[in-house]
C-alpha cells in the first residue's frame, strides 16, 4: 500500500505553499543546530550539573530524565517558568519546517530517521485521525514538524503545544514527589560518582557531536534540496524567492 501523506487538522485539502528562500531557512537552521549543541552540551555536564546547578541543567536540557531529577531540588516557579521555555523553544522551528515544505519535510523526517520511520508513519495516522490531542500529549519534534505540514492553524498549534507541555511538567513534578526518596538516592550515588560518570559523558559527547552537527546541516540542506526537486524550482525560481 503506497504511503499517505498527512491530511489537514481541519480535514480539507492544504493549498499549495511556495518555498521559503534558502536564508529564511538558515534562520530557522541554525537555532535548530543551535539547541542541539546545548541538549548534548547539558548531556555531557549532567552527572556535574544535576547536583550543583539543575536550574542550568534543566535550562540546557530538559529531557524527562532530567525534569524528574531536579524538580525536587528546584522551586514551583523556577521549575514551571525555565522547564516550559526550554521545552517549547524548538517546537515551532519544527513546525514552521512542516508548514513551509508540507509532505516533503515528512519524508524528509522519515528519510533521515530510517529506524523509527515505521513509528512516524504511525504517529503520522494518529496525527491526521487526532491533531489537536496528539499536539497536547506528545508535542516532540516530529508532532511539531506534522503540525505545520498538516496545516494546523498557529492559535491552535500554541494552544496545544503550550498546555501540553504544562500539564506535562505538572505530572512529572507529582511524579518527583512521589519517588522523592528514590530519587535522592540517585542523586546521592551521581554525586558519589561524579567524576567517572562526568569523563564517560564527556567522552560519548565528544564522539557523537560532530556526526550530529554534520547531520543536521546536511540534512536541512537535504529537506530545501528535495522540496526544489518535488516542485520542479531551478536556481532561477530560487533568486526569485531572494
Amino acid at each position: 500500500m503506497p504511503d499517505s501523506p498527512v491530511v489537514a487538522a481541519d480535514e480539507q485539502p492544504r493549498p499549495a505553499r511556495p518555498l521559503p528562500n534558502r536564508t529564511r531557512l538558515t534562520l530557522v537552521g541554525i537555532p535548530i543546530i543551535g539547541l542541539i549543541i546545548l541538549s548534548n552540551v547539558g548531556d555531557a555536564l549532567a552527572p556535574d550539573l544535576v547536583n550543583s546547578h539543575p536550574l542550568r541543567l534543566l535550562a540546557m536540557n530538559a529531557r524527562n530524565r532530567n525534569l524528574i531529577l531536579v524538580t525536587n531540588n528546584l522551586d514551583a516557579p523556577s521549575y514551571y517558568i525555565v522547564g516550559t521555555l526550554r521545552l517549547l523553544l524548538a517546537d515551532p522551528l519544527f513546525f514552521l519546517l512542516g508548514r513551509w515544505y508540507g509532505d516533503t519535510a515528512i519524508q524528509w523526517m522519515e528519510h533521515r530517521t530510517k529506524t523509527f520511520g515505521s513509528t512516524l508513519r504511525q504517529m503520522e495516522g494518529w496525527f491526521a485521525k487526532a491533531a489537536y490531542p496528539v499536539v497536547f500529549i506528545a508535542p516532540n519534534q516530529y508532532i511539531c514538524l506534522f503540525a505545520g505540514a498538516a496545516g494546523m492553524s498557529v492559535a491552535g498549534f500554541f494552544v496545544a503545544n503550550i498546555s501540553g507541555t504544562v500539564v506535562r511538567l505538572y505530572l512529572i513534578r507529582r511524579l518527583g514527589e512521589t519517588f522523592e526518596a528514590p530519587i535522592d538516592d540517585l542523586l546521592d550515588w551521581i554525586r558519589e560518582y561524579r567524576t567517572p560518570l562526568l569523563v564517560i559523558s564527556i567522552g560519548l559527547f565528544a564522539m557523537v557531536m560532530i556526526r550530529e552537527l554534520r547531520r543536521e546541516s546536511s540534512g536541512l540542506e537535504e529537506l530545501a534540496e528535495a522540496a526544489e526537486h518535488d516542485l520542479g524550482a531551478g536556481p532561477e525560481d530560487d533568486e526569485l524567492e531572494r
